[in-house]
C-alpha cells in the first residue's frame, strides 16, 4: 500500500492541474484513474477534498482546502444524498 506522503504528492499534482484530469497515476496500483472532488461552500471558497483511485478504491481526504478555479465541487448545503458526483466508499490511507 502506498504511503500517505505518496498520496499527498499525487494530490498536490492533481490540485495544481485542476480543471484538467490528475497528471499522475495512482501511487497504490499505478492506474490512471485518480479522481479529485471537493465538497464545500463555493461562496467561501473552501471545502473538503476527496482524492481516490477508481480502480483500487484507496485514497485520502483533505480538510479545509481552498477550492481551485474550475474544480468539481459538491454543494455542502445540499442534502448529502443529493450531492453530485457521488463519492465511493474508498479506503482512507493514514
Amino acid at each position: 500500500m502506498a504511503t500517505w506522503e505518496q498520496w499527498q504528492d499525487a494530490y498536490e499534482a492533481a490540485y495544481e492541474a485542476v480543471p484538467a484530469d490528475p497528471p499522475t497515476s495512482c501511487p497504490n496500483c499505478g492506474h490512471e484513474t485518480l479522481r479529485l472532488v471537493f465538497t464545500g461552500d463555493v461562496g467561501k471558497g473552501v471545502g473538503y477534498g476527496a482524492f481516490w483511485c477508481d480502480t483500487c478504491l484507496q485514497g485520502i481526504s483533505i480538510s479545509r482546502a481552498p477550492l481551485p478555479e474550475g474544480a468539481v465541487v459538491r454543494d455542502i448545503h445540499a442534502d448529502p444524498a443529493d450531492r453530485e458526483p457521488k463519492i465511493p466508499n474508498y479506503t482512507l490511507v493514514n
